[in-house]
């Protein structure tokens, strides 16, 4: 098992990965708040979610990854009172909360499939577990971790020791957690006490997503939610969990005070933040009109693996700035690199024995593929691996080997024949290429050959050699 190393944003140290039980890796990733379509900055923390976990599996644990769906209760801030994001988008569509969740769901699912993230073993909704989460606020109240008002069940905050260890604030910085009821609950104790159950009343009187509850009828706020589905499917303390940086100061403290007040043992021993995908350096945004998604960029004719590729080349803790040139140059390298492995896979003839100095080339690529990794998520690093492997001159078989070896990770989807998307209409300058290579093999000019084929399958089509002569097809 190869050991690794990950920044913990706890001790704010790089420090060496130990689960909780040996050989085994649980890791819990904030999802999406499924009112909205999700834009790719918020796709690219799922990404990097996706390269940790073929990374732990790649090193040999067993991994159960738990990634949530927030259906219920997520307000528009941080704050635990407001207009809650599902019903905004329920009125904004005509449809019922349920509804709206099943619409972006399924978008969502469609947008991670296009960029190759493999399938969480769990992805629960708050929906489905309100018994649960009113079982962790009753074990709340009991021990006297939580208070009633006329407007909510609240965490006293005063009750959990160092409440800020996380993001290493002042409490008096983290009005955050406050919220909009604040002003109409006199009864709160602490501007930083936050909502476990919110009461259908107030400003919250006509919300379309209610339960039953000991305390009366209400939903549940944000922040139960993911301790309560954390623990239900991965226990009561989990090896990793993961989110966007933004949650360290309320949702991941939150997380943090209830879960170790509620269970009694630490919640969480690896705590891992992405930075964000910013657009001319600023926080992508829908409201900006800078939230793009999935589907935008392949109207601009981009393959979504291109994105994919783009996101590897910034370390997750990095702050990325898009850019349609970017992601041009990120298809480009993509398209060269399907290419490249498209003909090395068209060189391959039968495996002859490697010379020791080429065993040795080949185990140091992995080592150093390996090293990137286990070096808190290095992809930057291990994509300079990739090329550099490329480049080499060990033989086709184990060159094309390797790199689809990487590509377990990476995701790229290098195997020649999984990135082409069926047939299309071929244009006449392609067609021209293509019979300009039949004419170059056909007078044994084999380098200038190879130089048009790649020139063919680095504009987005595949090329077969029969009987016949050269077959194109997109």
């Amino acid at each position: 098992m190869v050991g690794m190393k990950l920044y913990n944003t706890l001790t704010r140290k790089l420090e060496d990965f130990v689960p909780f039980e040996d050989g085994k890796a649980t890791f819990y990733h904030c999802g999406p708040t499924v009112y909205w379509t999700q834009h790719i900055g918020n796709l690219r923390g799922m990404t990097m979610g996706d390269i940790l976990v073929r990374t732990l599996r790649r090193f040999g644990y067993h991994v159960t990854h738990v990634r949530n769906y927030t259906d219920v209760g997520h307000l528009t801030s941080d704050a635990d009172t407001g207009e809650d994001k599902m019903e905004k988008g329920a009125k904004r569509e005509g449809l019922t909360p349920d509804a709206i969740a099943e619409k972006y769901i399924t978008i969502f699912e469609d947008d991670t499939k296009s960029l190759n993230l493999v399938e969480p073993n769990f992805k629960p909704r708050p929906s489905q577990l309100i018994p649960e989460i009113i079982e962790m606020v009753k074990i709340l109240m009991d021990k006297g971790f939580a208070y009633a008002t006329d407007y909510a069940v609240y965490f006293d905050v005063s009750k959990f020791p160092n409440y800020t260890k996380l993001s290493r604030q002042k409490l008096d910085q983290n009005v955050g957690g406050a919220g909009k009821g604040e002003a109409e609950d006199p009864k709160k104790k602490h501007f930083s006490d936050f909502a476990l159950w919110i009461f259908k009343k107030g400003s919250h009187a006509n919300a379309l997503q209610t339960w039953d509850s000991p305390w009366g009828v209400g939903f549940p706020g944000w922040h139960i939610e993911c301790s309560v589905m954390a623990k239900k499917y991965l226990g009561n303390t989990v090896d990793i969990h993961m989110g966007g940086v933004e949650h360290i100061p309320i949702h991941h403290t939150n997380e943090i005070a209830q879960s170790e007040s509620a269970n009694g043992v630490a919640f969480v021993r690896y705590w891992l933040h992405n930075e964000h995908l910013v657009v001319n350096q600023e926080k992508m945004a829908k409201s900006k009109g800078t939230g793009l998604s999935v589907a935008e960029v392949e109207e601009r004719g981009f393959d979504p693996l291109a994105l994919r590729y783009l996101y590897l080349t910034a370390h997750y803790r990095t702050r990325q700035n898009f850019t349609w040139e970017a992601l041009g140059g990120a298809q480009s390298s993509l398209n060269e690199l399907r290419a490249r492995i498209s003909n090395i896979k068209n060189q391959i003839s039968n495996r002859k024995t490697l010379s020791q100095e080429k065993l040795e080339k080949v185990d140091t690529y992995r080592k150093q593929f390996d090293a990137a990794l286990a070096g808190d998520l290095n992809t930057p690093q291990a994509l300079a691996v990739v090329w550099e492997a490329l480049k080499s001159n060990i033989p086709s078989q184990d060159k094309y080997d390797v790199l689809l070896d990487f590509d377990e990770v990476l995701g790229l989807r290098l195997a020649a024949g999984d990135w082409e998307h069926g047939t299309a209409e071929i244009p006449d300058e392609v067609t021209k290429l293509g019979e300009q290579l039949d004419a170059l093999r056909k007078t044994k000019k084999f380098i200038e050959a190879d130089a048009v084929r790649t020139k063919i399958i680095s504009e987005g089509f595949k090329v077969e050699t029969t009987p016949h002569g050269t077959k194109i097809t997109k």
